[in-house]
């Protein structure tokens, strides 16, 4: 209620005005401020585009007030040369211009330091190629895959609902029916508002089997079976970890964890929802393949795939040789960087765990290809995904194709307001309040999901095009330069080292940087 004092005021105020008026007529010019922002108020309240202002009506403008001006706070902040000037801050208004279908070109060119460390660009060519005249897609399933799915290049990342709203959730599966592309459950399971848009689903896995458990938290394959043969399940998605809080299990308090929440989690409501740090279906990496496979035959032969965030290099090593010692290969494995989102984790967990997305990418493409296995298995990368450069930097590395968290939540209209684990989100995306959800219309926001996807695609492709490639299957390492210092320059083949195909298994003929690790790694056990 305080959220709309302002409203309300306005209300008493007209009403204290009126009575007043009725014996000191004076008291009636004050009604020409009133009644006009009585009017605005209304018309706020009842819009269905603007989130902020339909929860916040009338101060809401001041948000937008500021965002009016904000190119030239940026510039100020730029030509006073202050470090304060978040790159994401740009991303974030570039995503809110495509999500609306806006004008997206920028007068007076890039705004970046180009010859400061770390700047990162693409070679084009004079001659640019051909245009794709449609949207590239990964063929996903491998040998023991009864039903491979078509998918794009770009899908939604893991969020559960808990951890967004209903309205959010629903916006994003109606987004993803719309464009043609995945959404993500997270690990949550598959609630009511996954199935309503009929968009394809990447039903995730987590520790804690919410949707597929027991009443003890184990896993149930019964239960699994009947929500993974559902005709919008596409994917499985085993999560091991995620880069925002690697190592770590997680908690959704119990007074977050409403009817509908415990109803998807098959958990008690009110009662505190667990994920355990580690799995309890399996304790070794051949019985991690093993589980794999059990997936795969009890979804009815859909890819399986897993998603972790790269720690030691040697568990990785021993994941792959129980892939080789079992002849069970997952279909894809998603790899989120250390710099992934979360709406709650520990600031250490954050700050200090987990390889970043770039060296975990060349890693496990690396890895995969010096074991002879990187053909059967597709590579995804996760984390702060917000662009078509993004993308192919991705690509470049190893990885065929992307998942956005962040990017699908400003397309929603998230403003990065920093109150995703308190159930205040001024947007309606991260909260369960009910008086804040209902500010995110689904019917206006799930075309804008759609929207971002669809135009970030377009990007993807004309700057193939500029790159002179006529695919995403050309893109490699020489093609993205990155500034080391102000003088030198390299690409990213003269930065990463990459394994031959088979080389790891070739003890003869020199197996690179991962020889050791590869030749005591085992499949019983996690070194």
């Amino acid at each position: 209620m305080a959220r709309q004092s302002v409203f309300v005021f306005l209300l008493i105020g007209f009403a204290v005005v009126g009575l007043v008026g009725m014996a000191w007529s004076p008291a009636w010019y004050l009604q020409l401020i009133i009644v006009p922002l009585l009017a605005l108020g209304l018309r706020d309240a009842m819009q269905t585009k603007h989130t902020v202002l339909r929860n916040f009506p009338i101060i809401g403008h001041f948000r937008y007030l500021i965002e009016h001006f904000r190119p030239e706070i940026q510039q100020y902040l730029i030509e006073s040369n202050l470090d304060a000037y978040p790159v994401e801050r740009e991303y974030r208004a570039l995503i809110y211009q495509r999500a609306k279908g806006e004008l997206e070109t920028k007068p007076f060119g890039t705004q970046r330091d180009v010859y400061r460390p770390g700047y990162e660009w693409a070679a084009h060519v004079t001659t640019p190629a051909p245009l794709l005249e449609e949207e590239p897609r990964i063929d996903i399933g491998g040998k023991d895959c009864g039903k491979p799915y078509s998918s794009s290049l770009l899908n939604v990342s893991a969020m559960s609902f808990g951890s967004l709203s209903k309205n959010a959730i629903m916006a994003l599966n109606r987004g993803a029916a719309e464009g043609g592309f995945a959404h993500n459950t997270g690990e949550g399971g598959v609630s009511r508002y996954h199935l309503e848009g009929g968009g394809d689903l990447i039903w995730q896995i987590g520790s804690g089997y919410f949707g597929c458990r027991t009443p003890e938290g184990r896993f149930n394959p019964e239960r699994f079976g009947e929500t993974a043969t559902g005709e919008t399940v596409r994917m499985i998605e085993l999560k091991l970890s995620q880069g925002a809080k690697p190592g770590a299990g997680g908690i959704l308090p119990g007074p977050k964890v409403s009817r509908e929440i415990a109803e998807a989690r098959e958990v008690p409501a009110g009662e505190a929802c667990i994920s355990p740090a580690a799995h309890s279906a399996f304790s070794t990496p051949s019985e991690l393949m093993e589980f794999i496979g059990q997936l795969r035959d009890l979804s009815g032969g859909k890819p399986v795939g897993i998603k972790f965030c790269m720690g030691r290099i040697s568990d990785f090593m021993a994941m792959c040789r129980a892939m080789l010692d079992t002849g069970i290969r997952p279909d894809f494995i998603t790899v989120d960087g250390g710099e992934g989102g979360t709406g709650a984790a520990p600031l250490e967990f954050t700050n200090s765990l987990g390889m970043p997305k770039r060296d975990a990418i060349v890693t496990v493409h690396d890895i995969l290809t010096g074991t002879g296995l990187r053909d059967d298995i597709k590579i995804f990368c996760s984390g702060k995904i917000l662009s078509a450069f993004h993308m192919i930097r991705a690509l470049a590395l190893g990885a065929d194709g992307c998942n956005s968290a962040r990017g699908m939540m400003f397309a929603l209209g998230c403003i990065q307001s920093l109150s995703c684990n308190n159930n205040t989100c001024p947007t309606g995306v991260t909260t369960q309040n009910p008086s804040l959800v209902r500010g995110l219309v689904v019917d206006d926001k799930a075309p804008r999901v759609a929207r971002y996807h669809r135009k970030t695609i377009e990007s993807l492709i004309k700057m193939l095009s500029a790159m002179g490639l006529s695919h995403t299957d050309e893109i490699r390492p020489h093609h993205i330069y990155r500034r080391a210092t102000e003088l030198n320059v390299s690409t990213f083949a003269d930065l990463y080292n990459f394994l031959e195909p088979g080389q790891l298994l070739d003890e003869t003929n020199g197996q690179g940087p991962f020889g050791d690790s590869w030749r005591t790694a085992r499949s019983d056990r996690w070194d």
